[in-house]
């Protein structure tokens, strides 16, 4: 199901319950992508996890699939799980993507509802350079999966940020709209949509490595130059 901005508001019966948000170009979404978000919500009180597709990456290049083909290949992804919701706004919204403007806009329309922005830990470590960083926790709680006996940064200015923050139950998620960090193991697949795209560009194939409906939509639009694969028999 897709949430567009213009019409956002939350399904869930319990209004205070986090709202997971998972940002990315998502070209295209995988099982990396997935099966993390898949066990946040097994693991913690989240209401629903939101993927939202970036428009214009401030920080890399421009996503080899159109906006519209990004949302089209997500929605079909998820849409076996209730709970999972993709949300265009930052697809309507001109201009690089910044995660600080995302939250804002959510935080306008949820009120108090705790929000949680997850992040890996490569993503955590790289925070000092996104626009506005340190106004993330003023917006959102953040959830950062890592690796079984994974550290997280203990230097520089995630330091200070990391321990003034850091919680280790999930229960107090809910218990606040924003400000929190909480580190999270996860499992940790070892896929990219960097290497899909080489896969499909060198006309090799990307099953099993993302959502059969997913590869399906990538062969017959001829996405990343993808052959057509003959059923097998």
């Amino acid at each position: 199901m897709t949430l567009h901005s213009k019409t956002f508001a939350t399904n869930s019966p319990h209004p205070t319950a986090p709202i997971g948000i998972f940002g990315g170009t998502f070209d295209p979404v995988h099982f990396g992508h997935l099966r993390p978000a898949l066990e946040l919500l097994e693991q913690l009180p989240l209401a629903e996890i939101r993927f939202i597709p970036c428009r214009q990456p401030p920080h890399r290049q421009v996503p080899a699939a159109s906006p519209g083909q990004r949302l089209a290949m997500l929605e079909l992804a998820i849409a076996g799980e209730p709970r999972f919701f993709a949300d265009d706004r930052e697809l309507l919204r001109p201009g690089p993507s910044y995660m600080v403007d995302t939250l804002a806009s959510l935080r306008a329309e949820q009120g108090s509802v705790p929000l949680c922005l997850i992040l890996g830990t490569d993503a955590f470590r790289g925070l000092p350079k996104w626009h506005r960083w340190a106004e993330l926790t003023e917006l959102a709680h953040l959830l950062v999966m890592k690796r079984p006996g994974e550290p997280l940064p203990q230097e520089g200015e995630l330091k200070h940020f990391l321990e003034s923050r850091c919680i280790c139950d999930p229960a107090q998620l809910a218990q606040q709209p924003r400000g929190l960090i909480l580190p999270l193991e996860v499992t940790q697949l070892e896929i990219s949509a960097t290497r899909i795209r080489t896969l499909i560009g060198a006309g090799r194939s990307a099953r099993y490595l993302l959502p059969d409906a997913v590869w399906d939509d990538i062969q017959q639009k001829r996405l990343y130059s993808a052959p057509l694969f003959m059923p097998e028999k």
